[in-house]
């Protein structure tokens, strides 16, 4: 059964704290994103490791296998994005909805120890990708086709807004 979609633009959480699962992406450098990237991804084996992990909390939230897959397929979207972001100069991104990927990735159906490593494989990869960029890297622009802006770091920050906001709802 599909969620209603979120249809909110998240891109605030790059200049203000998140005040539901607490991410602050002032508060860390740019050089930090490889690590905050590893230390997600290798939280959720255990967070998809539970007897519940099939069940949605309500008919308006995501079960825990959901948001695990969601976030394997959000760290391969943005290692994508931030690849095109490095071969070309101010690319626009592709629309994606996660709401369709869900469904058509049936993301209910798949099995939690895969996605649990494919959770960490896929964050190792872009983490090692960050960890590649040489300085003037970092400042490389790029946009989704709503015209929002990011350069290299904001789009490494939003990313991770997303998969720790995750992991949070999953804890909750």
């Amino acid at each position: 059964m599909p969620i209603t979609p979120d249809t909110k633009d998240w891109t605030w959480v790059l200049s203000r704290p998140c005040a539901e699962c607490g991410f602050d992406a002032t508060s860390f450098a740019a050089a930090d994103v490889p690590t905050i990237i590893r230390d997600n991804a290798r939280a959720w084996p255990d967070l998809l490791d539970r007897p519940d992990v099939t069940q949605r909390p309500d008919d308006s939230t995501w079960s825990p296998l959901e948001y695990g897959a969601h976030v394997r397929d959000i760290y391969r979207l943005f290692h994508e994005r931030l690849r095109l972001m490095l071969a070309e100069h101010d690319p626009q991104f592709a629309d994606w909805s996660s709401d369709d990927a869900a469904l058509a990735g049936r993301y209910s159906e798949q099995d939690p120890k895969t996605v649990a490593r494919e959770i960490v494989e896929a964050g190792e990869s872009i983490a090692d990708a960050y960890d590649e960029l040489a300085d003037e890297q970092w400042s490389r622009p790029g946009r989704r086709s709503n015209g929002s802006l990011f350069t290299v770091e904001t789009l490494g920050k939003y990313m991770l807004h997303d998969v720790v906001h995750h992991a949070h709802d999953v804890r909750r």
